[in-house]
């Protein structure tokens, strides 16, 4: 078994890893960006994915997503961090397990080759609701919405298939219904 690189990465008596979506509305500035991901790397944090986006133009305002992976106490000492910081207006942690949170990520597919394989893995495609934004005789670019194991599930299927190129975003999450993330 191999060395962990961090210590904050080891289960403890305390509790075992879980992932963990942590959103983080910020003021959109320059080095904002910079400084949330320094705090990450700073402590030896994973971060498995990040997107980010303005959400609101007057208020100059930008949300980043984050998956990251930790005890109950990492994912309690790394809110509390960003809460200190200073560009950060509100820090939420949405559990992968909680049924309130809708979670989703984004994939582009290019897929290439013979008629049958292209015919193949857009039937394979159309399970997942793809939407083809792009096809030639030979190829077809695809996007997917679909939770993380779903779009690793459709990657290893199309490899076969003539799966020459993926993009992928991070995992970005909402509350469901009408209830918001309020501050506490």
């Amino acid at each position: 078994m191999s060395n962990p690189k961090s210590a904050y990465s080891q289960p403890t008596k305390f509790g075992k890893e879980n992932h963990h979506i942590i959103v983080v509305w910020v003021d959109n500035e320059a080095g904002v960006l910079a400084r949330v991901i320094g705090l990450f790397s700073g402590r030896g944090y994973n971060i498995e994915s990040l997107a980010v986006a303005e959400i609101d133009k007057k208020k100059h305002l930008s949300r980043i997503t984050i998956v990251t992976k930790g005890t109950p106490e990492v994912i309690q000492q790394i809110k509390l961090q960003l809460g200190k910081l200073i560009p950060v207006h509100k820090v939420a942690d949405f559990s992968r397990d909680d049924p309130k949170i809708l979670f989703r990520e984004l994939a582009l597919f290019k897929v290439v080759g013979a008629i049958k394989k292209l015919d193949k893995a857009k039937k394979l495609c159309k399970k997942h609701n793809a939407i083809i934004l792009d096809k030639t005789k030979k190829s077809f670019v695809v996007q997917v919405t679909a939770l993380r194991r779903e779009i690793d599930k459709l990657t290893i299927a199309l490899k076969p298939l003539g799966l020459i190129s993926a993009s992928r975003t991070g995992a970005i999450a909402m509350t469901k219904g009408k209830e918001i993330f309020i501050k506490n």
